[in-house]
């Protein structure tokens, strides 16, 4: 009979090949691919566990095939919460049903609209997103300045998506309704040619409104005047004919509201009805609306014409721009007011109109009569939006030095900020300039300019900090689709964040891009072709029919827990507090940015991230440069050939499964009904066929299933207690010291004592030490049993035959034991 020594190195010399010739048994390849096929369709623990395949099938993986029959206390398991450290798996001092729990999805991910790490990114964009308006918005005033000069014809100018959005935005002409034939038409008109295209089309409409605008705005206001007096006094004279109500006082209020429905009787209608009235109403305000929008849009059409130089045809003469370089400046201008904020080429433009205009001044009137001056002066000094022309007066014609003044009997916190401005300033208390003195030095100048570019931005600051707080505050509360778009808040935020504040989106279509699936590129996001889409529809988790879903990450939640109590373990088991103080933080790292990576890229590049991976899985990250992990995460698991599944190391494909990184490296999201990851379904039918591969073997040698077992179990233990906690592992053990069986019965700490001063369990990580311990357990295996059957037939579930001595192999390796030792 072959020594259990041989057998063991036999089976372990290519664990690999050992491992492929188990799963080509009939009934292993039966099994396994019964289990591939159906777990996909599973959807409850109910139907988990009422197929008895499959069932049996992960329960054998896991070890815990003798629980099979237990399906309440299993169901109860795979439903733990296992971030909840008081769930029903996380009190079981087994681990296994932990761990058995850990490869099934019973527990669902978390669904939120949001995660934090997608909360930080879309709140990023915003503030990049508004870092970058200024200088978006330079860059097209420059392109729309250099071209002036090369444009030759009005199409080419209005086919130029930039310079049209450029112009369109400084004329107030809306993108998404405006006819091309009045924009070319308008453009090119001479606006003194009474048969141009202006005044034939568009001037009639400046005339209509200026013409009945403001009659029809008179019989608005009146009509409504007296719908609303005549209900009143419908409602006097009822609380009039109430018991008790003084009818004198009501009276005079009756006569009061007719006397003044008689005047206005006088210049409408006959009333008829409250219907009849507000229809007509109705039709005044729907009237003046039409006319007041159209002679709007004709003085957009007015100013394009009055701004550029095309001729009639559309052409440009020869040699000629499009414009004047005054106009040219009058539009940079005008584009960078209509912004939504004041960015810093619009304060610099505020900066220089201010120090120009300042120097025509020679009262204080002028100042307060003007209000780009006036406010410019209150937000130089950071005084309250809210401030009184009456106010500035009252400084400017102050004498800071005078203890009765105006400035000294203010409040204490503004005394300071008074006496800056009136020093800034050259008025006498008349409201007169000082003899021979401008209103402002050039150093005067200078420290209004200077409070100006510090607080010229204070404004949209605070608008953005109460945008991003209210954010923050509500995103939470969201539930599905619908109420996300209902909020205005979070809709702008997430808008502006990806560029699509400007495009007029309708809700549907926006709810489309929320729910769709970017994992299908027919979906609308992806079909649309905007990269913008694909941002939002990253940014948030909604599933299609707009319910909460789970966010898209690189690794599921249990893969991340997963690997984070793998490192924690790893570095805290032999370390000491300290180490297990820096482990936690450095797990914690992990969970937070792991959340963030969205390519292969971002994980490659962050070399913690990478390193906490391998050193997880025991793995040396300094033995594995970028370019190594590159190959290894490229590889398709499915491919026996692929690079990961030609390494020795058989860890990797661990690592590469528990990813969602797509063939391309980008992170896929996991299919919603999927019950278990590719991790945890190649994890399971690796741990089958170790299962099956120490069955067979232990059918003929148990010594060859224990030592099988052992090494299988090596890299979980983390001191003696778990030894003693598990009769296999107990058992090689005590076979391979010696150790008497009287000491089973003694204290538990003493054989705790005892086994740590025979083996360091920090030995059982190196693979080589490893490697020589087993050696010494079945070298003696059989001399200690001095037959074929031992006690790991009942600890691991097995069974055996008998007979035995002592072969001559197993000699020769006690021999190499006495003089080497372990």
């Amino acid at each position: 009979m072959v020594s259990t020594y041989f057998q063991y190195n036999f089976v372990t010399r290519d664990m690999k090949a050992s491992l492929a010739r188990t799963a080509g048994d009939t009934l292993v390849a039966r099994d396994t691919a019964y289990y591939k096929e159906n777990i996909g369709k599973v959807k409850t623990v109910d139907q988990f566990v009422d197929d008895y395949r499959l069932f049996s099938y992960a329960m054998k993986a896991y070890g815990l095939e003798d629980m099979t029959y237990a399906k309440a206390f299993m169901k109860k398991v795979l439903e733990s919460d296992l971030d909840d450290k008081n769930s029903y798996a996380n009190k079981l001092t087994d681990t296994r049903y932990r761990n058995f729990a850990m490869a099934f999805g019973f527990s669902k991910s978390t669904t939120v609209a949001q995660s934090n790490a997608q909360e930080d990114a879309i709140i990023g964009l915003y503030n990049q997103t508004v870092a970058d308006l200024d200088g978006v918005m330079k860059a097209d005033a420059n392109y729309f300045d250099a071209m002036t000069t090369r444009v030759t014809s009005v199409d080419q100018f209005l086919h130029d998506d930039r310079l049209r959005n450029y112009t369109f935005t400084v004329f107030g002409i809306n993108e998404d309704t405006y006819v091309y034939k009045d924009v070319r038409g308008a453009i090119g008109s001479d606006l003194n040619d009474p048969n141009s295209y202006f005044n034939q089309n568009w001037q009639p409409h400046i005339d209509a409104f200026q013409t009945l605008g403001p009659s029809l705005q008179t019989e608005y206001d009146n009509r409504s005047e007296r719908l609303s007096l005549i209900q009143q006094i419908d409602q006097l004279n009822t609380a009039k004919a109430q018991p008790g109500a003084d009818q004198a006082a009501i009276q005079a209020k009756i006569d009061t509201a007719q006397a003044r429905v008689d005047t206005l009787n006088q210049s409408l209608p006959a009333y008829v009805d409250k219907a009849s009235e507000t229809q007509k109403i109705n039709e005044v305000g729907t009237q003046f609306s039409t006319l007041q929008a159209r002679a709007k849009l004709a003085d957009g059409y007015k100013d394009l014409a009055s701004f550029f130089k095309f001729n009639a045809d559309g052409s440009v003469t020869p040699g000629n721009s499009i414009m004047t370089d005054e106009n040219k400046a009058n539009m940079r201008e005008a584009y960078y007011a209509n912004a939504k904020r004041v960015t810093p080429g619009a304060a610099m433009i505020n900066k220089a109109n201010y120090e120009r205009d300042i120097q025509n001044v020679t009262t204080v009137k002028d100042i307060l009569t003007n209000t780009r001056l006036f406010n410019y002066i209150v937000l130089s000094y950071g005084l309250p939006a809210s401030t009184l022309t009456s106010t500035l007066e009252n400084i400017l014609t102050d004498d800071p030095t005078n203890p009765n003044g105006y400035i000294q009997k203010s409040k204490s916190d503004l005394v300071s900020v008074y006496s800056q401005i009136a020093k800034d300033f050259n008025f006498d208390a008349d409201g007169n300039l000082k003899s021979g003195m401008p209103p402002q030095t050039a150093a005067q100048m200078k420290s209004t300019s200077n409070g100006y570019m510090v607080h010229y931005n204070d404004k949209d600051d605070a608008a953005d900090a109460t945008l991003i707080a209210a954010y923050k505050k509500n995103i939470g509360t969201i539930t599905n689709v619908d109420k996300f778009l209902a909020d205005a808040n979070l809709k702008k935020l997430a808008l502006t964040a990806v560029g699509l504040d400007k495009e007029n989106l309708t809700t549907r279509q926006l709810k489309q891009i929320l729910t769709s699936d970017l994992n299908d590129p027919k979906s609308f996001a992806n079909a649309a072709k905007d990269e913008r889409y694909v941002k939002l529809a990253k940014a948030f988790n909604f599933k299609a029919d707009g319910s909460l879903g789970s966010p898209i990450l690189a690794q599921s939640e249990t893969e991340i827990l997963l690997v984070s109590k793998n490192y924690v373990l790893r570095k805290s088991q032999f370390g000491t507090a300290d180490d297990k103080t820096k482990a936690e933080a450095d797990a914690t790292y992990y969970s937070d940015n792991i959340a963030k990576v969205e390519k292969l890229d971002d994980l490659l590049k962050d070399k913690k991230l990478t390193g906490f991976v391998l050193q997880a899985y025991g793995l040396d990250p300094e033995k594995y440069d970028t370019e190594e992990l590159r190959k290894i995460f490229g590889s398709d698991l499915s491919d026996k050939n692929s690079y990961v599944n030609t390494l020795e190391e058989t860890k990797f494909r661990d690592i590469v499964a528990s990813f969602n990184f797509n063939a391309k490296g980008q992170v896929e999201r996991q299919t919603e009904a999927q019950i278990q990851t590719r991790h945890g379904l190649m994890q399971t039918e690796t741990m089958y066929y170790n299962q099956s591969l120490e069955e067979t073997q232990g059918e003929d040698n148990a010594g060859v299933r224990l030592a099988l077992y052992f090494r299988r179990m090596a890299d979980t233990i983390g001191s003696a207690y778990d030894i003693l906690a598990d009769p296999a592992l107990s058992e090689v053990v005590r076979t391979a010291f010696d150790i008497p069986q009287e000491m089973q019965a003694a204290d538990i700490d003493i054989q705790k004592a005892y086994i740590d001063k025979v083996l360091k369990i920090k030995d059982l990580r190196d693979p080589d030490k490893l490697n020589k311990f087993l050696t010494r357990f079945t070298a003696l295996y059989d001399a200690a049993n001095n037959t074929d059957v031992a006690p790991a037939a009942l600890l691991l579930g097995g069974s055996g035959g008998s007979s035995g001595g002592i072969s001559a192999d197993t000699l020769m390796t006690l021999t190499q034991l006495r003089t080497g030792g372990f």
